[in-house]
């Protein structure tokens, strides 16, 4: 079969923004760009979001095969080594990704385990789970869905007791995040305390499209990784059909609203993308009862992304941004912008579609 060519065409542009971009930030990480002139907004040391920008790097080098690039993208992962140690859950989200796609790279292969070991050594046993942490702020005995992706792939890397905690500090948020009956969203954020337990926090609210999609991937890379009955494939299985049904992943607006109300907040084009990679990650399961739906769905969020939300040449805003992302729309931050995760799951879903990476492994 031949690589669609509009993909190619789409892969290009972002992966040459990459490079504007790069241009841009210095030795900062890209957070957010302002839709109107693509202005990045920017951090020291990355946030959650560092790996993202690693990532991109990565992809970027791959596809050309630059050892320039290559040197860059090793450059900024070596950046992202204090993260390792820091109390946060999302360290999966920032070490994996940022990682992940560093073949070949030995020190970038030596922070992955590093990060692994002292994950695993945060996972709290009487909780359940790798907490959320302290290093972004708030109480630290806290469970959210965006703290399980990239942490499953990371946890099981460290070996069988790795995989073990894996598959527990998933199947914790489970527990917690998805609704006793059909017909509800899942609740993507708690909270413990001694006294209560564990109590669903007001914000993110159900409906937090980028929150079920987080959600999704995780359960799409557990599934991958289901060798033992610790896993619990069944309840994956039934976890997946879950989110696909109730975030109307499969067959309801191919980019989202950020937010199921109000009905007229802005969409999401992140939580689109990263959609997409755990649609083309589901199709891989085998023996799934959703394999051909969720390949043609994701690539006809991929295609819709790249036709309708990826600026062209020739405007007054540089080529290769995917605009329309929301960065949170409660609070009324960058929710139309230009998001470096964003653009990240665009680049590798593009990459996948096209045959270029093993989704398994990334």
């Amino acid at each position: 079969m031949n690589a669609p060519r509009w993909a190619e065409e789409a892969l290009d542009l972002v992966l040459h923004r990459v490079g504007e971009t790069w241009g841009q930030v210095g030795d900062r990480f890209p957070l957010y760009a302002d839709p109107a002139d693509g202005r990045w907004t920017t951090t020291a040391r990355g946030s959650w979001t560092g790996g993202f920008w690693a990532g991109l790097l990565w992809l970027r080098a791959a596809r050309t095969g630059s050892d320039e690039h290559r040197a860059r993208a090793a450059a900024v992962t070596a950046r992202l080594a204090p993260w390792a140690d820091a109390d946060t859950a999302t360290r999966g989200l920032i070490l994996w990704y940022g990682t992940a796609l560093a073949t070949g790279d030995t020190e970038a292969g030596a922070l992955r385990e590093r990060a692994a070991e002292a994950v695993l050594g945060a996972f709290d046993p009487d909780l359940g789970l790798v907490p959320w942490g302290a290093a972004l702020g708030g109480a630290r005995p806290r469970a959210r869905t965006d703290g399980v992706p990239g942490l499953v792939p990371l946890l099981a890397s460290a070996g069988p007791g790795g995989r073990e905690a894996a598959a527990a500090h998933l199947h914790r948020h489970l527990d917690l995040c998805l609704p006793a009956r059909g017909g509800e969203r899942p609740r993507p954020a708690w909270c413990r305390d001694e006294a209560r337990g564990w109590t669903a926090e007001a914000d993110p609210a159900p409906g937090w499209a980028r929150g079920e999609a987080w959600l999704l991937l995780a359960v799409a890379d557990a599934l991958l990784l289901a060798d033992a009955p610790y896993w619990r494939a069944d309840r994956l299985t039934r976890a997946a059909e879950l989110l696909l049904a109730e975030g109307e992943m499969l067959d309801g607006p191919l980019v989202p609203p950020a937010d199921a109300a109000p009905a007229d907040g802005p969409c999401d084009t992140s939580a689109a993308a990263i959609t997409a990679v755990a649609l083309l990650k589901l199709a891989r399961v085998p023996g799934a009862p959703w394999s051909g739906a969720s390949a043609a769905r994701a690539e006809a969020v991929l295609r819709r992304l790249a036709d309708a939300h990826l600026t062209r040449p020739g405007g007054s805003r540089p080529p290769g941004m995917l605009l329309d992302g929301c960065y949170d729309a409660r609070a009324g931050t960058a929710v139309r912008h230009e998001l470096v995760w964003g653009d990240f799951f665009l680049a590798l879903g593009l990459t996948a579609l096209l045959g270029r990476v093993d989704l398994s492994r990334v």
